[in-house]
């Protein structure tokens, strides 16, 4: 599949799921600002939980809103082909709303995954995996990666 190919609105991936066997679906969500490899190990774990990742990317607004007004230091445009040439990610859906609630209503994943800073009862979207019988996980950061990091040791030389 050509990376673009990855990048979709949820409408274009609700039709697709509807006409595809997608397999078992895994879903996470982020800014995914400044990718780094403690995002490409936690999206590779979460992608071996099923057979196809989707990823929920925050848009520049909703980035900007939960992170300040510096943020996003890339635009939705680049991060998303950045995610899109990951291996490990099956398609890339871009989301305005502060949290994916409403994106995990329509993807109805069968497992639900978060990042280890995200205890599982605070998990957006948690109720609506469980109902129809899916996994909620929160899974390990990779020590020593952070986007702020990051952002810190550019800032202050």
């Amino acid at each position: 599949m050509d990376t673009r190919d990855k990048i979709l609105n949820v409408e274009d991936f609700v039709q697709i799921r509807s006409n595809r066997d997608l397999g078992r679906i895994v879903f996470t969500n982020g800014c995914f600002d400044i990718l780094h490899p403690g995002h490409v190990d936690y999206l590779e774990r979460a992608s071996s939980l099923g057979d196809t990742l989707v990823v929920g990317l925050n848009s520049d607004k909703s980035v900007s809103r939960l992170k300040g007004p510096k943020r996003p230091v890339n635009p939705a445009r680049d991060r998303t082909r950045v995610l899109a040439g990951l291996a490990c990610v099956g398609f890339v859906l871009v989301f305005e709303e502060d949290t994916p609630y409403e994106l995990i209503c329509k993807v109805r994943p069968h497992v639900l995954v978060k990042g280890g800073d995200w205890p599982v009862e605070k998990i957006v979207g948690r109720d609506i995996v469980e109902e129809t019988g899916g996994m909620v996980l929160s899974l390990e950061l990779t020590p020593g990666h952070s986007t702020s990091r990051i952002i810190d040791r550019i800032s202050n030389g």
